[in-house]
Order: C-alpha cells, then sequence, then structure tokens
C-alpha cells in the first residue's frame, strides 16, 4: 500500500497537517521507487557515495522512522536498529542483496507504526528513552524533524533517479 500524493487540507488540526505532509513525501519516496529493476534499485550513481542507492536510501528512512518514533519517542530498544551498531558505519544504508519489494513494505510497515504512534499521543509527548539527549524532544520536534528528513532523501531520490534512467518530476 501506499501513500497518496496529495497536500494536507489547507485548514486542519495540527496533527492532520504534520502527518499530511510527512505522508506526502513518504508517497513521494515511494514513487521514485516505480518502475525500478532490482540493479538500477542498487546501482550507485554518485561516486564519492557509494551507499547511497534507492534501496540505501530507502533502508535507511525506514530504520530512521524506527529510531524516533520506536526508539527515542517509546523508549524501546535500539538493539534491531542498524543505526545504532556503532562497529559498522552507515549499517542502515547497506541494503544490498535486499530486493526492493522487500524494502518498499518494510518502509510502508514502518510509516504506518510511526502514524499509529502518532495518532496515540499528544504532540506535546516528550521522548522517553533516557540514553539519548534527542529523546528528550516533543513528538512534535520529531515529527517536523522527519518532514524534513524524508523531504530531503527525497530530493536525493530524486536526483538519483534522474541519473539512473531520466524520470524526474515532482508529484
Amino acid at each position: 500500500m501506499s501513500f497518496p500524493r496529495v497536500r494536507p487540507p489547507l485548514v486542519a488540526d495540527e496533527t492532520t497537517q504534520l502527518i499530511g505532509w510527512l505522508d506526502m513525501q513518504r508517497a513521494i519516496v515511494q514513487w521514485k521507487c516505480e518502475g525500478l529493476s532490482e540493479e538500477d534499485a542498487h546501482r550507485q550513481v554518485l561516486p564519492a557515495s557509494p551507499l547511497m542507492t534507492v534501496a540505501g536510501l530507502l533502508s535507511h528512512l525506514r530504520w530512521t522512522e524506527h529510531c524516533w518514533f520506536e526508539v527515542l519517542f517509546l523508549g524501546r530498544d535500539s538493539a534491531s536498529n542498524p543505526q545504532f551498531d556503532e562497529a559498522v558505519e552507515d549499517a542502515d544504508m547497506r541494503a544490498d542483496g535486499v530486493p526492493l519489494a522487500r524494502l518498499l513494505d518494510e518502509y510502508d510497515r514502518q510509516c504506518r507504526i510511526s502514524n499509529e504512534i502518532v495518532a496515540t499521543h499528544s504532540l506535546d509527548d516528550v521522548g522517553k528513552h533516557p540514553d539519548f539527549r534527542s529523546g528528550a524532544a516533543s513528538l512534535r520536534w520529531m515529527v517536523i524533524h522527519m518532514v524534513e528528513e524524508t523531504a530531503r532523501h527525497a530530493g536525493h531520490l530524486d536526483t538519483i533517479r534522474e541519473l539512473l534512467d531520466g524520470a524526474k518530476g515532482y508529484y
């Protein structure tokens, strides 16, 4: 399932608007993956950034959602998240051999979990993970950060997709 590529309502409550903008950026991420071959999803197009692939960005975005909403906000264990693996640099972007369909499914599932977490908490609530300074941020701050993070990487995907096959467009 994918998120709709539509802007949120012009007039709505804060949560609806924030999640609306985040969902639109998530939809753009998914759209940039449509029609890609497995080879192209894993192809390196930026010589100085070999992990900056469609697959690598999808994996990173999935784990970033997990980091902010499940680990930092809810205070859950970080052990399953490769972002916390200090032995492997950028472990969350290492997606060699992981099929694009699986990465998209995992990303979609993680985004839905994030939305459920936001829906059941106040934007004024603060994170619960005691081991990380960022865990003290409000849920509002975390959602705004995820809008910024996802939009930034959607822009990266724009560039990568154009370099791969010339496909371009905003939404």
